[in-house]
């Protein structure tokens, strides 16, 4: 993995951060430059379904077809991100060889290519120049390998286990950390 640049990888909050926005959150890096880093969290599905936001997207949102809290920043705002079942995703935000890509919600969803499943971030979680370095540097974060399944997993409420538990050595163990330690 080049530690310069973490685009397209997952970041998986460790049990030390308790900030609600981010605690046991998976975060897909969308660009990581030396001016700063966007992403979007992949676990925190809403109570709002798409058909109620983007009625022209329903059909095209993949299960459970809700809306989630991609971040903090930007709240009003979404993001979308595709499946591109060719694998030629064209946007400048493609991932895992073309087969995820961002998608352009105002074109609608027959600009979409056939068979795309989408799933939508209302905002994103953001960080300035050198901020992520710092927080990867105090144990905030473990930064790992994603796969596709991670954007479109249908049990999101699962993801910061499955994460965890799909990696090697004594890592694989912290996704049986008690949410409060206090509590065990």
């Amino acid at each position: 993995m080049d530690e310069d640049n973490l685009r397209g990888q997952l970041l998986v909050a460790t049990p030390l951060l308790l900030d609600p926005n981010f605690a046991r959150a998976v975060i897909l890096l969308l660009e990581h430059t030396d001016d700063g880093a966007v992403g979007v969290v992949l676990n925190r599905p809403t109570e709002t379904e798409v058909d109620d936001v983007l009625p022209d997207w329903g059909d095209t949102a993949k299960d459970p077809a809700v809306v989630y809290v991609g971040g903090p920043v930007s709240p009003d705002g979404a993001i979308c991100l595709g499946t591109s079942p060719s694998g030629l995703g064209v946007s400048d935000w493609s991932f895992f060889d073309g087969a995820v890509t961002t998608v352009d919600l105002t074109l609608g969803p027959a600009a979409a290519e056939p068979g795309m499943q989408v799933r939508v971030f209302a905002g994103y979680a953001g960080w300035g120049a050198e901020q992520l370095a710092a927080e990867i540097e105090d144990g905030s974060w473990y930064v790992v390998e994603a796969h596709v399944d991670d954007v479109f997993t249908e049990e999101p409420e699962e993801l910061w286990r499955d994460v965890l538990r799909r990696q090697s050595g004594q890592l694989a163990m912290v996704a049986n950390f008690p949410p409060d330690p206090s509590l065990n």
